[in-house]
Parts: C-alpha cells; structure tokens; sequence
C-alpha cells in the first residue's frame, strides 16, 4: 500500500515539475547571464514555476504527514529546493542588471547636466565678451 501511494505521488510530483518548464527556465537563467543587457522578462514561465513550487512545497508535507519514505521525501525536497534556486538566481540576476541600469542612467543624466551647465556658463562669457 505504501509502496503503491508512493509510486502515485512520485507520478503526481514528475507531472508537477515538468521537466520542460524547469529546463526553460535554466536556459532562460543561462541566457540571462550571459547577455550583456538585461533580456525579455519570461513571465508566463516564472508564473507556472511559482505554481509548481508551491504545489511541490504542499506535496512534500503531505509526504511527510502520511509517513512517506524520508528517502523519498528528501529527493522531493531536493529537487524542489533546485527549482527554487534556479528561479531567485534568474530574478537576482535580471534585478542586478536593472540596478546597474539605473546607476548608469543616473550617471549619464549628471554628466549631461554637468555638460548643460558648462555650455551655459560658456554661452554668457561668449555674450559678455562680444560686447566689448
């Protein structure tokens, strides 16, 4: 009976993580990283991982209320807690590059005020001096 209860769930949770979403998102988190700017947000795909992970999340303590094999339990875990890895790594790295997106804005609007100023400044001493 365990046996059999345990073969199901292990079919419910494959079903769960499916191995397609989870392999788009590493190679969404791959291609995240290795491009210099920052990618088009894969939302649709994030939103079913969130799902999954709290569907696994309620699987495992189901697991472990119903007395599953902890050896089994821990493999759920385990594998829940790469899924959960791998999507903060991809929001941690699409979030470190709109932080330095914005620093680097920030920098080019001072350096174009600072450039506005001395242009300004330069056109009245062009002004001044003209008239004499």
């Amino acid at each position: 009976m365990a046996t059999e209860e345990s073969a199901s769930m292990m079919d419910d949770y494959e079903t769960l993580i499916s191995t397609t979403d989870v392999e788009l998102l590493k190679r969404a988190w791959r291609n995240e990283k290795a491009a210099p700017e920052i990618l088009q947000f894969e939302s649709s795909l994030v939103q079913r991982i969130k799902e999954q992970i709290e569907l696994a999340e309620q699987n495992v303590e189901i697991s472990e209320a119903n007395n599953i094999d902890p050896l089994t339990v821990s493999l759920y875990q385990m594998d829940l807690d790469r899924t959960q890895f791998l999507l903060r790594s991809y929001l941690r790295v699409r979030l470190q590059k709109v932080v330095s997106s914005c620093v680097l804005l920030w920098c080019c609007l001072e350096i174009m005020l600072n450039l506005i100023c001395l242009l300004g400044l330069e056109c009245r001493l062009r002004s001044t001096c003209s008239m004499f």
